[in-house]
């Protein structure tokens, strides 16, 4: 049975001298044992985060729609929910 090499990809990227010597002397302080390792293990942590709060975004503004829907729409309560509050301003009398 023959195994499957998954073949790396390349990235390549302009940056300035300044940005490079940073990126150097980040790597040397991370204690990453290759560059390559330090740069992938950045990107993929930050990557990572803007993805989640893309995603909180995503689900606040869904959320928000959905109560502005439903606080503004010309539907009326359902009798549950009619119930509940009926229930409710019994209890705080």
């Amino acid at each position: 049975m023959k195994a499957h090499r998954i073949k790396n990809e390349r990235i390549d990227i302009r940056v300035t001298p300044e940005e490079k010597r940073m990126f150097l002397q980040a790597h040397k302080i991370s204690g990453d044992r290759t560059f390559s390792g330090f740069v992938t293990r950045v990107i993929k942590t930050k990557s990572a985060e803007i993805i989640e709060e893309n995603k909180k975004i995503l689900a606040s503004e869904r959320d928000r729609k959905i109560f502005f829907d439903a606080i503004f729409s010309d539907q009326e309560p359902n009798q549950a929910l009619k119930d509940a509050a009926k229930k409710y301003k019994s209890s705080q009398a």
